[in-house]
């Protein structure tokens, strides 16, 4: 089953144009995801509509980031791009006439919304701030890693 990679995709741009001192064009952004530039550009006019990014016509133009990024959570992220689907499991038949089935729906429900709940809820804890930081200590940890060296393999 094919996962839905959305949100990911998302917040991978964005911490590219957080730390870029200049404007990517849809076809930039869509090369890091290996994905069609017009699916970029859906998915960041939904972004531009609450805010959080800014679109520019011409020579120089491009997306960038219009806001603050220690007030915009992965939840305000996640409800921009649809809400998507937390979880690829799900009950193998919706309506079902047997009982049993019906024992097994009421109880993956049940343990698929509380677990949905509260990773959605925790989203609310991560700032973008948050994960660019974690890249800046990770690029600090990756460059000044010592057997980073295009022979050793790694």
């Amino acid at each position: 089953m094919r996962r839905d990679s959305k949100l990911s995709s998302i917040l991978h741009v964005l911490l590219h144009m957080a730390h870029a001192n200049r404007p990517f064009t849809s076809e930039e952004l869509a090369g890091f995801l290996d994905t069609n530039p017009v699916l970029v550009r859906r998915v960041l006019a939904g972004l531009r509509e609450r805010g959080y990014v800014g679109s520019g016509k011409g020579h120089g133009g491009g997306w960038s980031i219009t806001c603050d990024l220690r007030k915009v959570t992965l939840r305000d992220i996640y409800e921009a791009v649809g809400s998507p689907t937390v979880f690829a499991m799900g009950n193998r038949v919706e309506q079902p006439e047997c009982l049993v089935e019906r024992a097994v729906n009421d109880a993956l429900a049940g343990a698929f919304d509380e677990a949905e709940a509260l990773l959605i809820e925790r989203f609310k804890d991560v700032t973008l701030a948050d994960l660019s930081d974690r890249f800046n200590q990770g690029y600090a940890h990756h460059k000044g890693n010592q057997h980073d060296h295009p022979t050793s393999g790694k």
